[in-house]
C-alpha cells in the first residue's frame, strides 16, 4: 500500500479522500490555487504545495504542476477526485512517465469511456442500448441545427467531455438548438478545456438512474446497485437516493450485468459509473460512462459498507478485489441533500463570499439512523467565484425511504449557514413534496413542480402552528434574560404579560405563553379569548443558539432563529420567514404603522449575481423584445443568460464584456 498520496482536486472531494487515507495510515499532499490558500482541504492534509492563480485552467488543471507537486513531495500515487483532471486521458499518462500512480481507471479505459462520444461508439459495439443521436464532429450552429430537425424534437446539446451538468442544454426548436451549441461549447471549453459536443435524442419524461461498477486489475469487475438521480436542475443533481424507487430485483440485475459488461469490454479497473436514461415502464439506454468517483458516492456507500475511496487505493495498489458480486448486499436507503452556495429566490444564482456561520448538523448514527456530512468548509471560510458552489453533501440511511427522507429534513432544518445565500430552504421544501415522498420522479421533476422558480411561502397549517409556538417561547426566553440583567434600578417588579400576538406575513396567531417549571407551556387563544389545550415545549435553547432543539408535545424537531426587529426570522420544513411577537399594546401599535415598499428597478438590468460578463447583446437606442438575450454573465463555471422581462428600448449601458460585477450591480438601463 502507498506510504503517501497527493489529491489533485479540492474542496469537499479532497477532504473525503484526506479522510479514508488518514484511517488507512496513508500520509496525504494537497494541491491549492491562490484562492485556496486557507481552505480547509489544506489544513487537512499532511504537506500542501501551491500550484497557481485561482482560475482552474491556469492551477487544478495543469498536469504539469501536478507532477512536479509529486515529486516535490515524493507522492507515489495521486487520486484525482472529480471534476478537473479526474477524467483527462492525458493526465495518468503523465504520471505514469513519471513513474507515479494514478488512482482511477487504465488510460485506454478512460479514452474508450471517459469521452461521451466515445463511450458510445464503444457501447454501440458492444451490443449495449443507446439513445439515438449524432456521434459525429458538429461544424457550427447551422450544422447543429440540421441534424436536430433530422433526429427530431426536443434534443439534448452535451459536452463530450463533459460532467456536472456544464455543457448541457435541452433544445425544443431551431433557435434553441442554435444558441445551446454556442453556449455549449463555451461552457465545455471553459470548465473542461474541449468545446466538442454532440447531439442526441432527449428523452421526455425520462429518469436518471446509474450503476456503481468496481473493477480491479485482474480482470474482475462487479456491481454495487444503482443510485437515482432524476431530481435535477439546469441537468445537474440536486438530489440523489439509493437505491431507486423504480427498480426492481431483475431490472436492478439486468441493468447492472449490462453495466459490468461495458466495464468488461474496456478493461476496466477501478470505481465507475455507468449512466442510464430509464423510461417509467423500466427500459433503460445507455448514456455515458464516467470513469471517476461520483459526486453522490456516499449514497452507494451508505446501502453496502464499502468504501469506494478504500476500494480504489487497494486496486491502485494492484490488490485483487476481495468482494465477490453474491457479497453485496443492500441494506436500507440512503438520501443525499447537495448544499450549494446559490440564491434559491433568486432563480439559484450563485452566490459568494465569507461563512460568517457554518453549524451541519452533528454526524450521528443512533437507532439505525445514520446522518453524515461530506464539506470542504468551514465557519470563516470564503466561498469563491472561481469553483463549483458546492458546500456540502448531507447523507441520511435509515432503514426505509420513508425515514431516511425524514431524517434527512430533519438534518436540513438544523444545518445552519449565515453569511452567503443557499438552497437549504429550496432542499427542505422538497423533502416534504408529495411527489417525492411517493417515488414519482423524472429529470423534469424540478421544472414541473416548480415552473416559476422557488417563491418563498408563508406557512400555513401545523407548520405555521409550530412556528409561532417557537417563536413566542424563544421571545420569552429573550424577556428572561433582559429582568436579569445587573445594575438595574431598583423598583416594583417587572410582570410581563402573559399574551401575545405572533405575526407571520398577514396572519396574526394569539396565544397564552408561561413557563412551566423548566419548561414553557403554550396555548393558541381564540377570537374570543378562550385559551385551547396546552402544548408543551421541552428545550435547553438559550438566546445566542443558532438553532432550537427541542420538542412539541413529545414530537423533535429543530427550527433555525435569527434576530430580526421584534421578532426573529425562523427556518424551519423549507420555510424562511420572519415571525413578530407583541403584547396586546405593540401589536395594536404596529397595525397603525405604514408598509414600507422596494424602489421600483423594472427599468434596469441588475447584475443578479458576483460574476464576469461574457458578453452584451444589444447595444443603446435597441428595440427589443420580451424574451431576447441582454447579456450573458458567467459565475462558476456556469454561463448565465439574461433576457428581457418585457418589450423596451436600451437607453444607457453600463457595462461591457470582461467586466467583473458585483451583486445587484448595473448592467443596463431602458428608456
Amino acid at each position: 500500500m502507498f506510504k503517501r498520496i497527493l489529491i489533485a482536486n479540492r474542496g469537499e472531494i479532497a477532504c473525503r479522500v484526506i479522510k479514508t487515507a488518514r484511517r488507512m495510515g496513508i500520509a496525504t499532499v494537497a494541491v491549492y490555487s491562490e484562492a485556496d490558500r486557507d481552505a480547509l482541504h489544506v489544513e487537512m492534509a499532511d504537506d500542501a504545495v501551491a500550484i497557481g492563480p485561482p482560475a482552474a485552467a491556469e492551477s487544478y488543471l495543469v498536469i504539469e504542476k501536478i507532477v512536479e507537486a509529486c515529486r516535490r513531495t515524493g507522492a507515489e500515487a495521486v487520486h484525482p477526485g472529480y471534476g478537473f483532471l479526474s477524467e483527462r486521458e492525458a493526465f495518468p499518462k503523465a504520471l505514469q512517465a513519471a513513474g507515479i500512480v494514478f488512482i482511477g481507471p487504465n488510460p485506454g479505459a478512460i479514452a474508450a469511456m471517459g469521452d461521451k462520444i466515445e463511450s458510445k461508439k464503444a457501447a454501440a459495439k458492444a451490443n449495449v442500448s443507446t439513445v439515438p443521436g449524432y456521434l459525429g464532429v458538429i461544424e457550427d450552429d447551422k450544422h447543429a441545427v440540421k441534424i436536430a430537425d433530422e433526429i427530431g424534437y426536443p434534443v439534448m446539446i452535451k459536452a463530450s467531455a463533459g460532467g456536472g451538468g456544464k455543457g448541457m442544454r435541452v433544445a425544443h426548436s431551431k433557435n434553441e438548438v442554435a444558441e445551446g451549441f454556442k453556449l455549449a461549447k463555451a461552457e465545455a471549453k471553459a470548465s473542461f478545456g474541449d468545446d466538442r459536443v454532440f447531439i442526441e435524442k432527449f428523452i421526455v419524461d425520462p429518469r436518471h438512474i446509474e450503476i456503481q461498477v468496481l473493477g480491479d486489475k485482474h480482470g474482475n469487475v462487479i456491481y454495487l446497485g444503482e443510485r437515482e438521480c432524476s431530481i435535477q436542475r439546469r441537468n445537474q443533481k440536486v438530489i440523489e437516493e439509493a437505491p431507486s424507487p423504480l427498480l426492481d430485483e431483475a431490472t436492478r440485475r439486468k441493468m447492472g450485468e449490462q453495466a459490468v459488461a461495458l466495464a468488461k469490454a474496456v478493461n476496466y479497473d477501478s470505481a465507475g459509473t455507468v449512466e442510464f436514461v430509464a423510461g417509467q415502464d423500466k427500459s433503460f439506454f445507455f448514456l455515458e460512462m464516467n470513469t471517476r468517483l461520483q459526486v453522490e458516492h456516499p449514497v452507494t456507500e451508505m446501502i453496502t459498507g464499502i468504501d469506494l475511496v478504500e476500494q480504489m487505493l487497494r486496486v491502485a495498489a494492484g490488490e485483487k478485489l476481495k468482494l465477490a458480486q453474491k457479497d453485496v448486499v443492500l441494506t436500507g436507503w440512503a438520501v443525499e441533500s447537495r448544499v450549494y452556495a446559490e440564491d434559491p429566490f433568486r432563480n439559484f444564482l450563485p452566490s459568494i463570499g465569507r461563512l460568517v456561520k457554518y453549524r451541519p448538523p452533528e454526524e450521528s448514527s443512533v437507532d439505525g439512523v445514520t446522518v453524515r456530512n461530506d464539506t470542504g468548509v468551514e465557519e470563516g471560510g470564503e466561498i469563491s467565484i472561481h469553483y463549483d458552489p458546492m458546500i456540502a453533501k448531507l447523507v441520511t440511511h435509515a432503514p426505509s425511504r420513508a425515514a431516511a427522507i425524514m431524517a434527512q429534513a430533519n438534518a436540513l432544518d438544523a444545518f445552519y449557514i449565515d453569511g452567503i445565500r443557499h438552497n437549504i430552504p429550496f432542499l427542505s421544501a422538497l423533502m416534504h413534496h408529495p411527489r417525492w415522498l411517493e417515488g414519482n420522479l423524472s429529470t423534469g421533476f424540478i421544472a414541473e413542480e416548480f415552473p416559476k422558480g422557488f417563491e418563498a411561502r408563508l406557512p400555513e397549517g401545523e407548520v405555521a402552528r409550530r412556528i409561532a409556538v417557537v417563536a413566542a417561547a424563544v421571545d420569552h426566553l429573550h424577556g428572561e434574560r433582559k429582568r436579569q440583567i445587573s445594575g438595574q434600578m431598583n423598583g416594583r417588579l417587572v410582570s410581563r404579560e402573559r399574551r401575545r400576538a405572533v405575526w407571520l406575513g398577514r396572519s396574526e396567531i394569539v396565544l397564552d405563553v408561561a413557563r412551566d417549571n423548566d419548561d414553557i407551556t403554550v396555548r393558541f387563544l381564540s377570537a374570543d379569548g378562550e385559551a385551547g389545550k396546552p402544548h408543551r415545549l421541552v428545550s435547553d435553547w438559550k438566546p445566542g443558539d443558532p438553532v432550537w432543539y427541542g420538542s412539541i408535545d413529545g414530537v423533535a424537531m429543530a427550527m433555525q432563529v435569527r434576530a430580526a426587529l421584534n421578532g426573529f426570522r425562523i427556518a424551519y420544513r423549507g420555510f424562511d420567514v420572519p415571525v413578530q411577537v407583541f403584547t396586546e399594546t405593540e401589536a395594536a401599535a404596529a397595525r397603525l404603522m405604514p408598509i414600507n415598499t422596494q424602489a421600483d428597478t423594472g427599468k434596469k438590468l441588475l447584475c443578479p449575481m458576483p460574476g464576469l460578463v461574457i458578453s452584451i447583446d444589444v447595444n443603446e437606442g435597441q428595440e427589443v423584445k420580451a424574451g431576447e438575450t441582454l447579456a450573458v454573465v458567467e459565475a462558476m463555471k456556469m454561463q448565465n443568460v439574461l433576457r428581457a422581462e418585457r418589450d423596451g428600448i436600451v437607453k444607457k449601458i453600463h457595462a461591457s464584456a470582461g467586466a467583473t460585477l458585483a451583486v445587484d450591480a448595473m448592467i443596463l438601463e431602458f428608456a
